[in-house]
């Protein structure tokens, strides 16, 4: 009859019948002397096929309850997982109303007498609770309860948790015929629970592999690592069932935070000071750290951490943190080795970077002649060429409004000549080791993650002393902005031309404007108004809009 309980091997059933063997065999020899209506072993039967059938573990818990209850006669019933820390993780019932359940306040954590079966899994058969020494009462609220009768459940050999049932409904107490009963039932309980804890996990082994897909998707098609690195870290939180997973780059005793995912997550670029945090261990080490010291880690609400370090070819560079709450489940070795493999990417993420960054600057260095060639071209021709339509208005009698509209031809050409010129040098600058530090390199670098696949290239111009005048606490939000701002563009409004002005003076402001067809009726607003918080926070204002020949306008402005 338990042969129909599947498990996840190659053929859809169990790979070792020997569990169904001595299962089988267990049920025969506690029932031979103890059950005695032939109903009662069908209904038994019955039971069990019902607690074994479906393989979703969240369900099945549920099923094995209510079986139980209905099998053995009893009023309540109920099912405790046992968590990590000895108490209880997940409790389900059956019986009680939400009215009742809403009088009761929380659910019981595993102490008193559900604790007992917990540390000392034997069952426990009792005519009247309150005569129990393990017995601590119940709270304002719970309905009367008397006789019990509870049987841990067994998996592998380790306490699953434990089956409960009070009040027997026809008669004054639970049986030792209820015991064997609610013993066998606990005991294909256990199998049935086994294999669904199989499936879950090829289930979850198949979902990893998906996202590590998605991941190596997103590099080999040019993605940028911001983009990257930010799904890594959302797939690990859901994956993994976190309160907090990020990645953070460490110089010395500082860590930076590269990417986060988290309810209240710290800025992308926000600096922590990791003297005294478990995550230089783990980098001293080379080694992967579990550990509840969260001393200088951003894990806000969570217990437990598992530390991996990022071992790249130049030595450790950061660490991959994923949080737990203190009851969650512990981190087992299966789920250590998944969180390996996404360290892993996170290295060949950042090497791709640095090796970008590498080909960017020998770029830039190889076209050192191109532009100063340009600029020889260009520039001193335009030069050249506004100074002969100067000297044009000294020939006498020249119509004073043509030599007005010359002279204006003039300081137009003149100007942006400057605007050229300056954009150059500071952007040829910046190329060498102030780059780190340099927002104008920073912000150049955003531009060129955003459009290294992209047929629109933009137009940038920076006004003004950026590097100087803008402090430190903005320029993450900047890099943000920018990046939101030109992608949307980029990806979204079909455009031929897109300008970027960067200035900083009295304000520092980020102008994004595009020639394509405009914000939608409908925009959406989660862009927007991450755009509009970063400006808040800074003390400044955001607004979009259309442009002025068309197209959209963003401008982000904040005070200095």
């Amino acid at each position: 009859m338990l042969t129909g309980v599947s498990a996840p091997g190659d053929n859809g059933t169990i790979d070792d019948t020997a569990d169904i063997d001595g299962l089988l065999a267990e049920i025969r020899e506690r029932l031979t002397d103890t059950v005695t209506t032939p109903a009662s072993m069908q209904s038994l039967l019955e039971a069990v096929l019902v607690v074994g059938s479906g393989l979703e573990l969240d369900s099945m818990l549920q099923r094995i309850v209510s079986a139980a209850v209905a099998l053995l006669g009893a009023r309540y019933g109920a099912l405790g997982v046992r968590a990590p820390d000895g108490g209880l993780s997940e409790f389900v019932y059956v019986g009680i109303d939400p009215a009742e359940r809403s009088r009761m306040g929380h659910l019981p954590e595993g102490r008193g007498l559900l604790g007992l079966l917990i540390n000392d899994p034997r069952p426990v058969r009792i005519a009247d609770l309150s005569e129990h020494p393990a017995s601590i009462g119940f709270p304002p609220g719970h309905p009367p309860m008397k006789s019990f009768l509870g049987t841990p459940i067994m998996v592998r050999g380790r306490v699953f948790g434990s089956i409960y049932l009070t009040e027997k409904i026809d008669g004054p107490a639970f049986t030792e015929e209820d015991e064997v009963i609610l013993k066998v039932l606990a005991t294909s309980a256990g199998v049935a629970i086994d294999n669904a804890r199989l499936f879950e996990g090829s289930l979850t082994r198949e979902r990893w592999l998906e996202a590590v897909a998605a991941i190596n998707s997103r590099l080999l098609v040019g993605g940028s690592v911001d983009e990257t690195l930010a799904l890594l870290v959302d797939r690990v939180r859901d994956l993994a069932h976190t309160v907090g997973t990020y990645v953070l780059l460490v110089d010395g005793t500082e860590g930076t935070v590269r990417a986060a995912a988290a309810p209240d997550p710290p800025a992308t670029g926000s600096r922590l000071d990791l003297t005294d945090s478990p995550a230089l261990q783990a980098i001293r080490t080379r080694r992967t750290l579990i550990t509840d010291n969260l001393e200088g880690l951003p894990a806000a609400g969570a217990g437990r951490a598992a530390i991996l370090p990022l071992s790249a070819t130049s030595g450790v560079t950061g660490v991959l943190i994923a949080t737990r709450s203190a009851r969650s489940d512990a981190w087992d070795d299966a789920e250590v080795t998944r969180l390996k493999s996404m360290a892993d990417l996170v290295t060949v993420a950042l090497e791709f970077a640095a090796q970008q960054r590498k080909k960017r600057l020998l770029d830039v260095l190889a076209d050192r002649d191109r532009i100063a060639q340009d600029l020889h071209d260009n520039v001193i021709q335009r030069l050249f060429a506004t100074g002969m339509s100067l000297q044009s208005t000294l020939v006498p009698g020249t119509d004073p409004d043509r030599v007005a509209d010359i002279v204006q031809h003039a300081v137009e050409q003149l100007d942006r000549t400057v605007r050229e010129i300056r954009t150059t040098i500071f952007d040829l600058h910046t190329t060498g080791a102030a780059a780190s530090t340099s927002l104008r390199r920073r912000l150049l670098d955003v531009v060129g993650d955003l459009t290294t696949q992209s047929p629109v290239a933009p137009n940038v111009q920076f006004a003004g002393a950026i590097d100087t005048l803008v402090p430190a606490r903005i320029h993450p939000h900047a890099e943000a902005v920018l990046r939101e701002g030109l992608s949307n563009a980029l990806r979204h409004s079909q455009s031929e031309k897109i300008s970027v002005s960067v200035t900083a003076g009295d304000e520092f402001t980020i102008e994004i404007v595009d020639d394509g067809i405009g914000l939608p009726d409908t925009p959406r607003r989660s862009g927007l108004a991450n755009l509009e918080r970063r400006a808040q926070q800074c003390g400044g204002r955001c607004s979009t809009g259309p442009g002025d020949r068309g197209g959209t306008r963003v401008l982000w402005q904040v005070p200095l």
